[in-house]
């Protein structure tokens, strides 16, 4: 044998050894030529929080022979964000063929971590046995835009993403204006069969605030309290957000000023508080924004509000818009403390609007949690189009409150009516006592605001009750039975704006007030329960029987009415959207896929 072959293939091993793209390259200096964000952040650790002029914090690599080290990935950034370090366009054929790689596989979705509250729906309950039912107005809407942005993204919501009660309230109803101002508001109800149910009666409930328009609003002292944390930089968080606030700066007069302040790691001020005529300076302030760093939502709330004490104006709009994903991640983070700084800094006077943008790590419960808790309303804001709606054609029902801690308490009479059932409103339930109780917060009323509550209700006789009578229970009293006529009692209590003592207001609710079929209610009526037949269907229809989308549709269309911003056009869309993404029928398995 030649001896000469073995140190041959030696030679051959060695090179292919050292051709090798995963050989260590020889020791080299340190490179000197780093850029100077890398420098700032290496040298200057402690100025990683500063925020009032945000910039990258992401270093600009060179590009050299060797593969660059893993990135690393912020805490806070959005699941399906997160890429492989050697690029986000890795086949999964390269991946399984890699030695290094060879455990890990391509994710079949990106990670949800959206926090929904979870709610049971009201149950039914027999008016013989708990006749009362109390609760807090809600004129949110956040609910129906993000449940928009679930459907239009091709999928079904989550059932808890869904509050049957902001889908309602979401579109505004023609109910008869008050007379003045005092009392702010007017209270209309009617009665009807039942859409789904015939042989049930609705009960609707509606309230409408006086209008006011924007040009005679008083003095606002505004502060935009903006999210500028990693998790923001997406096209539909801080991109979004930028163009939704100059919507709403272009609104503003000489008499109204805006301050902005921003959080990311810390909190600052980045525009001292700033006559609404100077437009183009609020407008640069908000183009310099940019998205980098961890959350410390607590901080910038405590400023956001110190802002607003210190240029407050008596009788004025004093109000902080809050414009986050509502992912906070360092500093105050517990959910109660940070629904407790709210309530605290409200008894200052000072509103708290809150604005939600984006998807993927979205906290729907805080968002809705946090303006209920600072007298204010929660939107969500998943296109330009609905900045507009709310911050420009909604603008005086957004920013002036003309009732605040509003209650409803309706008494159902046990001699006639056998059950009830309150749609919506599930976290609004208030006890009893609540009610007569001052210091109890509940929902506040803005300039022009409509409110519609929709009650079930089973008469004695009529077959539509789902439950049994007690065996041991006790019989309506004769006067209750003396009543006659009367249904229910309706009793109603708000506050002045300016006031901590509340006023009382109340209607008799008649049986003969019911209309014979539902096609002969109104058409406010009729479109209302068929978006509430729309939100329980996608909750999973437990009480709506075989009321689909199809029924929704009909009934919606034959009510349609006057819709001059194309709102109600939309929802027959949606509706046909949702027909065609749910796999199942109510009550099947397919509705459960979500």
């Amino acid at each position: 044998m030649n001896p000469s072959l073995p140190l041959c293939a030696l030679l051959v091993i060695a090179l292919l050894v050292g051709c090798s793209p995963n050989a260590e390259p020889p020791s080299s200096p340190p490179n000197t030529g780093k850029t100077a964000a890398e420098s700032s952040v290496r040298q200057h650790p402690e100025k990683d929080t500063q925020v009032a002029q945000p910039v990258s914090t992401l270093p600009q690599f060179l590009a050299s022979a060797a593969p660059p080290p893993p990135a690393r990935v912020d805490a806070k950034a959005r699941p399906n964000e997160a890429r492989l370090a050697s690029g986000a366009t890795t086949p999964a054929s390269v991946v399984a063929q890699s030695p290094e790689l060879g455990g890990l596989r391509a994710a079949s979705e990106p990670t949800d971590r959206e926090n929904y509250a979870h709610q049971e729906e009201n149950p039914v309950k027999r008016a013989a046995e708990q006749p009362v039912s109390t609760f807090s107005i809600d004129v949110d809407t956040g609910s129906y835009a993000n449940v928009r942005r679930f459907l239009n993204e091709g999928r079904l919501p989550p059932h808890d993403a869904v509050r049957v009660e902001e889908l309602i309230n979401y579109f505004d109803y023609d109910y008869p204006l008050p007379e003045g101002r005092q009392p702010p508001f007017r209270v209309s109800t009617e009665l009807a069969p039942t859409p789904w149910n015939p042989k049930t009666l609705l009960l609707a409930v509606g309230i409408k605030g006086y209008n006011l328009p924007k040009t005679q609003l008083p003095p606002a002292n505004l502060v935009f309290l903006i999210d500028v944390s990693g998790s923001m930089e997406a096209p539909n968080k801080l991109e979004l957000l930028k163009p939704a606030l100059k919507l709403l700066t272009r609104q503003l007069r000489p008499e109204d000023k805006v301050a902005i302040a921003v959080y990311a790691g810390a909190a600052g001020t980045v525009l001292e508080p700033t006559p609404g005529n100077q437009k183009a300076k609020i407008e640069a302030a908000l183009n310099r924004l940019s998205a980098g760093g961890s959350t410390n939502g607590g901080a910038g709330i405590q400023l956001a509000y110190n802002l607003a004490r210190e240029g407050f104006i008596e009788g004025g709009v004093n109000r902080v818009i809050l414009a986050t994903d509502g992912d906070f991640n360092v500093g105050t983070v517990n959910f109660e403390a940070l629904k407790n700084l709210v309530e605290t800094q409200r008894k200052s006077g000072v509103a708290l609007t809150t604005l939600g943008f984006g998807a993927g790590n979205y906290n729907d419960q805080l968002m809705e949690q946090l303006a209920d808790a600072g007298n204010g309303n929660y939107a969500y804001i998943d296109t330009l189009q609905e900045a507009n709606k709310v911050l420009v054609e909604q603008m005086s029902a957004t920013l002036l409150t003309i009732a605040k801690d509003v209650k409803i308490q309706i008494e159902f009479n046990p001699a006639l009516v056998e059950e009830y059932r309150l749609i919506g409103y599930e976290n609004r339930v208030l006890r009893r006592e609540d009610f007569g109780n001052d210091a109890v917060d509940a929902g506040d009323i803005g300039a022009g605001h409509t409110v519609t509550a929709l009650y079930e209700i089973a008469l004695k006789g009529g077959g539509g009750s789902l439950t049994e009578p007690l065996r041991y229970g006790q019989p309506a009293a004769a006067e209750t039975a003396d009543r006659g006529n009367e249904i229910a009692f309706l009793r109603l209590r708000y506050k002045q704006p300016d006031s901590d003592s509340s006023q009382l207001l109340e209607w008799p609710i008649r049986r003969d007030q019911a209309v014979r079929e539902t096609k002969d209610a109104s058409e406010r009526f009729r479109f209302a329960a068929a978006v509430a037949g729309f939100g329980q269907t996608l909750r999973g229809a437990r009480y709506t029987g075989g009321f689909g989308y199809d029924e929704v549709l009909t009934l919606a269309r034959s009510a349609r009415g006057a819709d001059p911003f194309g709102y109600r056009g939309e929802f027959l869309t949606l509706v046909g959207l949702a027909r065609s993404l749910d796999p199942g029928k109510p009550g099947e398995q397919g509705q459960m896929v979500r």
